[in-house]
């Protein structure tokens, strides 16, 4: 935990259909100082639109050569890299060489976030995806964060249903190639 983090608790019922996980989680994430709420809610539906065995978050912001998330076997061979935010070029090259598959999820316009890659190498970028949600749907989320949170968190054909905390919020899940 990073020196200074502040630490909120989630607890999820997760639901999704498209994938068909249904799970309870019990997450506590730690905020680091320069993370948005809005980069830390995205870390965590990541999470949960992820989730699989193996999935752990890392030291992600506070780390160079770690992603949010990586989703690992019981070797310890890496099967996802999962990036949040606007990562930058050489992180999504390293993690597509790493790993089984590399994702991005992002509270920022994808558009924006791959004009920052323009000229620059990723392996296999064409198999990368960035997936973001609508136009303001992470701002208003996070104004209904607090320390301990209940969420429920419903997918159903590419269309992602949020209770946080008695709020409800909704978004389709854009999908962008990184390429």
């Amino acid at each position: 935990m990073a020196a200074g983090a502040t630490i909120y608790n989630f607890t999820v019922n997760l639901a999704d259909l498209d994938r068909s996980v249904y799970e309870e989680l019990t997450l506590r994430v730690a905020q680091h100082p320069s993370e948005t709420g809005a980069y830390m809610l995205t870390r965590v539906l990541a999470y949960c639109l992820e989730y699989e065995e193996g999935i752990d978050f890392t030291s992600g912001i506070a780390s160079v050569d770690e992603p949010a998330i990586l989703v690992k076997d019981l070797t310890g061979r890496v099967l996802a890299w999962i990036e949040v935010g606007a990562p930058d070029a050489s992180r999504l090259h390293f993690g597509s060489k790493l790993a089984e598959r590399t994702t991005l999820y992002t509270h920022r316009d994808p558009a924006k976030v791959v004009t920052a890659w323009s000229g620059k190498t990723i392996h296999q970028a064409d198999k990368i995806t960035i997936h973001s949600f609508d136009n303001g749907f992470i701002d208003d989320a996070v104004g209904a964060l607090e320390r301990r949170n209940t969420m429920t968190v419903s997918v159903t054909e590419g269309h992602l249903y949020l209770d946080l905390n008695g709020r409800n919020f909704e978004t389709a899940i854009h999908q962008t190639p990184a390429a």
